[in-house]
Order: structure tokens, then sequence, then C-alpha cells
């Protein structure tokens, strides 16, 4: 598996290695600020939590990746890799 990542993506297995760290790191990140923001607003109704956090975390973590992708040296990795996401989400 890791080897068929290595080939789609065309990188070392040292950066695939950063690379499967930096997306590990952003979506912890990411979890953790999406449970602290909504933390402070306080909602009681659980599905309105829930509705709520899936739509932070939607819009957070690709931020929290590009942040993180910076000082692991992947931001092309990962500028190319949002934008070919943002291209099958919304079309070219």
């Amino acid at each position: 598996m890791l080897e068929r990542l290595k080939n789609k993506w065309k990188v070392t297995s040292t950066q695939l290695l950063i690379i499967l760290c930096t997306f590990a790191l952003g979506g912890s990140a990411c979890g953790w600020l999406g449970r602290f923001l909504l933390g402070k607003l306080n909602i009681e109704n659980n599905l309105i939590y829930l509705l709520a956090y899936i739509l932070l975390i939607t819009l957070l973590w690709p931020v929290c990746v590009i942040l993180i992708s910076i000082p692991f040296g992947q931001f092309p990795f990962f500028k190319n890799y949002l934008s070919k996401m943002k291209g099958r989400i919304f079309g070219k």
C-alpha cells in the first residue's frame, strides 16, 4: 500500500513518511481546534453540536494541513493535493 502511494504521489520513502505525519498532525490539530472552538460556543443540543462540528472540521482541515506542512517542507505537495481535491469537489 505504501509503495502504491509513493508511486502515485511520485515521492521518496522519506517524503512519504513526512507527508503521512503531516496528515496525522493536521487531522489531530483540526479535531482539537474544532472541539476547543465549539466548547467556547457552549452548544447544548447534541444534533446541532454534531452538525456544527462536521462543518467546522470540513472548513478547518485544509487550513490545519497547510499550516503544518510549511515547517515540514511539504507545502508544495499539499498545495497541489488540496487543489486537486477542490477540483474534484467543485469541478474544474
